[in-house]
């Protein structure tokens, strides 16, 4: 099960888990458990209560407890639930049988313990049916869809109101927002429909939040089968599509696609592409073989390599780079060279020049985040068309030699303003409602529901509870049982009366502004070597526009 890395426009910035986060623990107020998962890929959802921050690394991210038992979690992994404290941890003593009935005073509202987590497969039938795909323009695109974030309470949270909380923690909406979804059956505390903002949470209690969700459209090039046998799927991923789900991403992913489009399931990802680039992308189809490769991996036995095209005219001779790169944001997913930042290595090779761009060979010898960008960009020579690393932001050398002339706050800010203004935030894994005070100009447009909306939102509410009534399932079933939504006009909504996205008229990317020109054309092992073409920006007769 994977922890989203991201919240969703606008709605519960921190209640997040999908089944897409690489690792989680518990953290309930005085306990501290070894109850966690861990996966060596990096991944996130659209929307939920956000993650703070990642770990410093490759991966990581929020902690959070575990879901409740109708969601499936890793193929493979067996988790028991683990003791907490308290009274818990005194009837967890009594040994199996033996568990004492823990009973809440008078009027007390009590809270059920959490329910062990099922095993199961990451993903199956009933999450790849929740929408549907459509091209248009040279993009695929996702029908909204409803869908459910939940979780259970975070221990800062354990003696606070919902009002609280939201009012310090979620200010992405007005609290009329989630008046009006608690109006409309979209908030629900242990399973039942909450009724009041002022309600005070407890250890264990578990949140579920109904949202009306949107994703980008990504290239429509479809995603080319190079290679499958017994052990590993191999394909050669476009640009523009994440490996899994992420960020505002879930269906416009690699994993969702193969298991959609070609019924390839229960897939293991073995190593990590970033969004915008294209190539080779190994899948294990057993937990045994993801286990034997990474180890692999840990023994540095595989080989990577890789193509670019960058500015200018890169030297003929190899030139091998081992500045370190630090972590300036998570959240951005941004880095920069730096002395206090993790050792990191690349070998690079000219392959051709064109009088304007050179066409280079990459091989990373360590595996850090945007490792290969981030030596190109201190080189002086950025990939030609990478939106983070060869942006104006840097300042006038665009970061060669490691030179930024501002504060990493100023960086940020710079960037995130870029790209606000090209309606191109997802190139940052950010959406609107990500953004804080210290990321965007407070001039700068906003998705937030503003006070002369609070009449639109409150008769948006009070027509959602009418509908809510008029039909014998609530909206929660809409994203569980997807398969029933289209019996009803009701439940095939691509619209949504509280929905701030469905506010907002977004203009589609072009299919050539989805691609960066960095490509994995290789990836090598212990008895195993694929290859992926040579994409044509890398071609000697490519013309640049």
């Amino acid at each position: 099960m994977w922890l989203s890395r991201r919240g969703w426009p606008g709605v519960l910035g921190l209640w997040s888990y999908d089944l897409q986060r690489s690792s989680f623990a518990r953290t309930w107020s005085g306990y501290k458990g070894p109850m966690a998962e861990t996966l060596s890929t990096q991944v996130g959802t659209t929307g939920g209560l956000k993650a703070l921050h990642q770990q410093n690394g490759d991966g990581g991210g929020d902690a959070i407890v575990g879901p409740p038992p109708e969601l499936p979690k890793l193929a493979g992994q067996e988790v028991e639930p683990a003791p907490v404290g308290g009274e818990h941890a005194s009837t967890a003593a009594q040994g199996p049988g033996k568990r004492k009935k823990r009973r809440g005073a008078t009027g007390e509202r009590v809270v059920p313990p959490p329910k062990k987590r099922r095993t199961g497969v990451s993903f199956g039938d009933e999450h790849f049916a929740e929408t549907n795909y459509y091209f248009e323009g040279g993009l695929r695109k996702v029908r909204p869809y409803y869908f459910d974030f939940r979780t259970y309470c975070k221990g800062r949270w354990v003696g606070h109101s919902l009002l609280h909380v939201f009012s310090t923690e979620f200010r992405a909406q007005p609290l009329a927002y989630y008046e009006a979804a608690i109006r409309a059956g979209r908030l629900h505390l242990n399973e039942e429909p909450v009724q009041d903002l002022n309600i005070v949470l407890k250890d264990n209690d578990f949140l579920r939040n109904t949202v009306h969700r949107h994703e980008p459209p990504v290239t429509a090039e479809p995603i080319r089968l190079l290679a499958e046998n017994e052990d590993v799927v191999v394909v050669d991923k476009p640009s523009s599509i994440p490996v899994h789900p992420c960020g505002r991403f879930r269906h416009n992913t690699v994993i969702f696609i193969l298991g959609k489009e070609h019924q390839l399931k229960e897939l293991h990802p073995l190593h990590r592409l970033d969004r915008l680039t294209s190539g080779v992308l190994m899948f294990a189809k057993t937990a045994a073989v993801s286990e034997r490769i990474h180890e692999q991996v840990r023994d540095r036995q595989l080989e990577k390599e890789y193509v670019c095209r960058v500015e200018g005219e890169f030297p003929n001779e190899e030139v091998t780079c081992k500045e370190p790169i630090l972590v300036v944001s998570y959240k951005v997913g941004v880095c920069r060279v730096d002395p206090q930042g993790k050792p990191c290595e690349t070998v690079f090779q000219r392959l051709s020049y064109n009088g304007h761009s050179s066409v280079v060979q990459c091989r990373p010898l360590t595996g850090r985040t945007h490792q290969i960008r981030v030596h190109l960009q201190f080189l002086g020579h950025p990939i030609l068309n990478d939106p983070i690393y060869n942006s104006a932001a840097w300042g006038p050398s665009r970061g060669r030699g490691g030179h930024i002339p501002k504060t990493d706050e100023e960086l940020l800010r710079d960037l995130v303003a870029e790209h606000q203004a090209k309606q191109s935030l997802d190139v940052l894994d950010l959406c609107e409602g990500d953004l804080s005070a210290g990321l965007t100009d407070s001039a700068a447009p906003s998705s937030e529901l503003g006070k002369d909306n609070l009449e639109e939102l409150a008769a948006a509410a009070q027509k959602m509870e009418e509908v809510v009534e008029a039909v014998p399932q609530d909206l929660g079933t809409i994203a569980l049982a997807p398969e029933k939504a289209i019996e009803t006009d009701v439940m095939n909504q691509e619209t949504d009366p509280l929905c701030a996205e469905c506010r907002l008229v977004r203009q589609d990317p072009l299919p050539q502004d989805l691609v960066m020109f960095l490509h994995a054309l290789s990836y090598k092992g212990p008895g195993f070597e694929y290859f992926s073409p040579m994409p044509a920006w890398a071609q000697d007769d490519w013309q640049e526009d």
